[in-house]
């Protein structure tokens, strides 16, 4: 027995005094109303109506009865409504997790000025500590999180937010001992710095892209920061996120590699719950990041920027 429709059941009829005026003003058959009354006498192990051929009257068990079961239903509907609400405000509080290396690139920007945007949000931000299963992170309290992988997942949500582009990249230094990296296969002859989550790289657009399983690794970590550093200091040819590898590449520490096959930029998606409709805060986020990401585009690097030394 559904306890709330029962009772939803017997205040209608309490109010209209017959079982069909409440079916009618539940969308429902006389019958069905009068087995709900039924059911919720047995329940109780009282009689709760008078029935008569024209009428339905309260007995007092079912007069107390039903100014409780009024006071209930309206404190689950008062509940339902402040709900609905939230879940349509812009507001609250809005927990996101993104690994470390894109929190540290823009996102972290994007995020800083959405929580300036809307000061009635409350962001938590989090990086790292993200599970290979993708909906861990709602079972971990998270709203959304961020990542580069392209989901076929049903039990989540994925929206694209924008494009984090990546270049090959190695120090002069570098290139001076070990010679100029002139064609993708020679990559085994040379020292990689590889992200142990990235150990296949894509040299190369479209029909004439062309993937390669990293051997010759000379270093390896979970941190494109790690990496960058190793790749300015000369340790070997590293894949690196442009945002970061940018302000090198200009002044010189590092240059990049292939320039005539550059390497395939990456999505970055953000998955948050199934939910029909995302809770209103979670789309206006989305929708902010969106904008931002077009709004404030990497420039592209070429040679020319590159600082005289």
């Amino acid at each position: 027995m559904d306890r709330i429709l029962v009772m939803r059941s017997f205040v209608t009829v309490a109010k209209v005094g017959s079982f069909s005026g409440a079916a009618k003003q539940l969308g429902t058959s006389g019958s069905l109303i009068s087995r709900h009354v039924a059911d919720l006498e047995k329940q109780l192990g009282v009689h709760l109506v008078n029935r008569t051929a024209r009428s339905v009257s309260l007995t007092e068990p079912g007069l107390r009865y039903s100014e409780f079961a009024q006071r209930i239903l309206d404190e689950i509907d008062s509940e339902d409504a402040r709900i609905a609400e939230l879940h349509d405000r812009p507001e609250g509080p809005l927990s996101i997790i993104c690994p470390k290396w894109i929190g540290g690139l823009d996102l972290g920007d994007a995020i800083a000025a959405f929580s300036v945007a809307h000061p009635k949000i409350a962001v938590r931000f989090e990086l790292g500590g993200m599970s290979d299963r993708t909906y861990d992170f709602l079972d971990s309290g998270f709203d959304v999180a961020f990542h580069t992988r392209d989901l076929r997942d049903s039990s989540v949500r994925l929206k694209r937010i924008a494009s984090l582009p990546f270049v090959l990249c190695a120090s002069d230094s570098y290139l001076t001992r070990h010679g100029l990296l002139t064609d993708p296969n020679d990559l085994s002859n040379h020292d990689c710095l590889v992200h142990v989550n990235d150990p296949v790289w894509r040299i190369g657009h479209g029909h004439s892209s062309t993937l390669h399983k990293i051997r010759n690794i000379a270093f390896q970590s979970n941190s494109y920061i790690a990496l960058h550093k190793a790749a300015v200091h000369g340790r070997g040819i590293a894949l690196l996120p442009s945002r970061s590898a940018y302000d090198d590449l200009v002044d010189g520490r590092l240059r990049v590699l292939l320039p005539e096959l550059p390497v395939p930029s990456r999505s970055l998606y953000a998955i948050y719950g199934p939910a029909a409709q995302a809770p209103r805060k979670v789309e206006v986020f989305l929708a902010y990041l969106t904008k931002w990401f077009a709004e404030n585009p990497l420039p592209v690097f070429d040679e020319s920027m590159r600082s005289v030394q």
